[in-house]
Formats: C-alpha cells, structure tokens, sequence
C-alpha cells in the first residue's frame, strides 16, 4: 500500500509503532510518517524497515536519530524546526513514544518553546501486557526498569510494596530472573505474577503464578526477546490498611507516636515507615 502525503500542521508529532507485528500499525501513524517534513526515531534503522513494509516512501527525507547517547544539542536543533514552522514526527524504537523512551526531553523542550504537541496513538506494550497477564486491571502502576544492582532493586521494590494496583514493569531477559527473586523476597513469594514475553510477536508466550514459582522457573531459563512483568497488589496489605487508623487510635493512647507505630507495624504486618507517617498525622489532629 503506498501512502500519499496529507497537510499536517506544524509541530512535533509522536507517533505509535508496533511492539511486535508490523501489521498493528495505525492508517494515521502511516499518514504522518508519509507527510511529516522531518522524520526522528529512537532506532533509525527500525523505523525505515517499518516504513518499507507499508510502502512509505522517504521522498529525499532522512531518518534523524534520537536516543539517550545524542549530543545534548539535537533536541534543541528539532524542536527550532517544529517552531520554524515544520512537521516534526518522532517514533520510538518500539510502543508509544515517551514510555520508558528519550522522547520524553523532546516533548518537555518542545511546549517550553510554545511547540504544538500532538500523538497519532499506537501499541503499548504496558496496556497489552495488562490484557493478557490475567492479573486486576482496574488500577494499574507503571514503574519501567527498575535498577540493575540488586540492592538498587530491592530498595526500589520496597518503595513500591503498598502501591494497591498491579505493578507493570520492564526488565531484561537477563535480568528478569533476578527481578523475580527479589520481587518474592521483597513483596512476599505468595504474591500474584505474570511474565509476559514477545508480545504480538510469533512466539508470544505469559507465564502466570506466584511469584516465588515463577522465580524458580527464571533462576534457571534465560528467556528470549521483550519481557513485561506484571505483579499484582497485596490483598493482605489491602485489608489491613483499613485497620491501622483504629490500630493506632487505641496504641496512642497509652503510648508514645514512635512505640505507637512500632507495635502497630509489627502487628499488623506493615512497613514500620508508613505507619509511622500516620502515627503522626493522627497525633497532630489529637
């Protein structure tokens, strides 16, 4: 199918791409990489094979490259362009722009400079793994990569323990074993997973079960291709949340915040930090 070229108005224009099949592209996406005046991506060479595949011609044009190791003077070199009065269309290497991607520098440098921001949607492998996973989606956080080293992690994974939604996460295939082994220590091995793996792609495979199994299945397999992580919330938490305001209201009374929130913590089974903040909240309302 061969494009030709639509009016767009001048700005920059994020565009969304396939995580997997070529085919999951949108006619508007194509559109805009057909008529943009000048084209960006995260991986250029991604981006042309794409454009082969639907017949989108360059016209003279040039893949732009843009990713997190470009001279810190190319975003301001794209967004003078966009305020000169061109089209600018920037596509991530995959997915949505701006999701755990570079573009997000370009998009902030651009409405500071007044630049009219607007999106042709697409895939996003954090809603498509969220179908797929089987785990709670009526409330969802996504947290991207976490760190590499594995007390960066755990810390990382502590902070995110009373988060009441599913955890979305990245990782890399040789580091998701890991993850899964900190994530069962940290939050609790009982606690609900799903390892999705090639989403849309011909061998998308998802893995479900607690996380201390599927830590056990990734200690020893290192998998192939993009991974998605998904972990749901903490029932146990979740009940006990509604308990530790009448928890603490009888502990204050006898004792001090700091003795108050210990013994209500360890009761209970929750992060000593957070009751403490309550511990203090509700003492000052006192």
């Amino acid at each position: 199918m061969n494009h030709v070229k639509v009016p767009l108005s001048p700005g920059l224009w994020f565009v969304g791409v396939p995580i997997g099949t070529a085919r999951d592209i949108t006619l508007r996406a194509l559109d805009v990489l057909a008529s943009a005046d000048v084209l960006v991506a995260e991986d250029t060479r991604s981006l042309r094979k794409l454009m082969d595949i639907h017949g989108v011609p360059l016209d003279g044009r040039r893949i732009e490259a843009l990713h997190e190791h470009s001279k810190a003077g190319q975003v301001t070199r794209l967004v003078a362009r966009a305020a000169g009065g061109e089209s600018v269309a920037y596509a991530s290497e995959a997915g949505m722009p701006l999701i755990a991607d570079p573009g997000f520098e370009l998009g902030r440098e651009a409405r500071a400079a007044g630049v009219p921001v607007t999106c042709a949607p697409g895939p996003s492998a954090v809603v498509t793994a969220l179908v797929i996973g089987g785990l709670p989606t009526d409330a969802f956080h996504f947290g991207g990569f976490l760190p590499a080293t594995r007390t960066a992690r755990q810390r990382a994974l502590q902070e995110l323990a009373g988060v009441q939604a599913t955890l979305v996460l990245y990782e890399s295939p040789k580091r998701v074993g890991a993850l899964l082994a900190d994530a069962a220590e940290v939050l609790g091995a009982e606690r609900q997973g799903s390892v999705c793996r090639e989403i849309t792609k011909r061998f998308e495979d998802v893995k479900t079960g607690t996380l201390g199994e599927l830590a056990e299945t990734y200690s020893s397999e290192t998998p192939k291709g993009e991974i998605v992580v998904l972990i749901g919330r903490s029932e146990a938490v979740a009940v006990k949340e509604l308990d530790i305001d009448s928890a603490l209201s009888s502990a204050l009374d006898d004792m001090s915040v700091k003795d108050a929130a210990a013994f209500v913590a360890e009761t209970l089974g929750v992060q000593r930090r957070r009751v403490y903040q309550r511990a203090l909240e509700l003492a000052r309302d006192r």
